[in-house]
């Protein structure tokens, strides 16, 4: 698994939108300013590894919506991980996720993680 420098874990998923909108504009941020970067989706935000899951979400100025944050996020080389174990847990298999998005284990978070120059915890 390759590490990032930064890497946004996020643990809420479409029911939160401001905990979503703010993982992907810090990562999209650390990416602007020259950093690799992760957006881990683990428990519920698993949910967004699937296609056009973030579609919709917005919270309002001064933020961007979230389809939009990820789009410049994917296309700046920023990655989306999914944690396996959750994605089994919550019902989702890895053909329901978006092709290109990262599905790891746990050892592999560890790993990424303690690589990681900078994190934020989204909980």
């Amino acid at each position: 698994m390759q590490s990032a420098d930064f890497v946004a874990t996020l643990f809420d998923g479409r029911a939160n939108p401001a905990k979503v909108t703010v993982a992907f504009t810090m990562a999209l941020n650390a990416l602007q300013k020259g950093h690799s970067a992760m957006v881990l989706l683990m428990v519920e935000a698993v949910e967004l590894g699937q296609p056009d899951a973030t579609a919709g979400i917005d919270v309002g100025k001064p933020f961007e919506p979230v389809p939009d944050l990820l789009a410049k996020f994917i296309a700046g080389g920023g990655r989306i991980g999914i944690c396996k174990s959750c994605m089994i847990h919550n019902g989702f298999s890895a053909e329901q996720m978006v092709p290109g998005y990262e599905i790891i284990t746990a050892p592999e978070v560890i790993d990424l993680m303690m690589a990681a120059r900078g994190s934020l915890q989204i909980t």
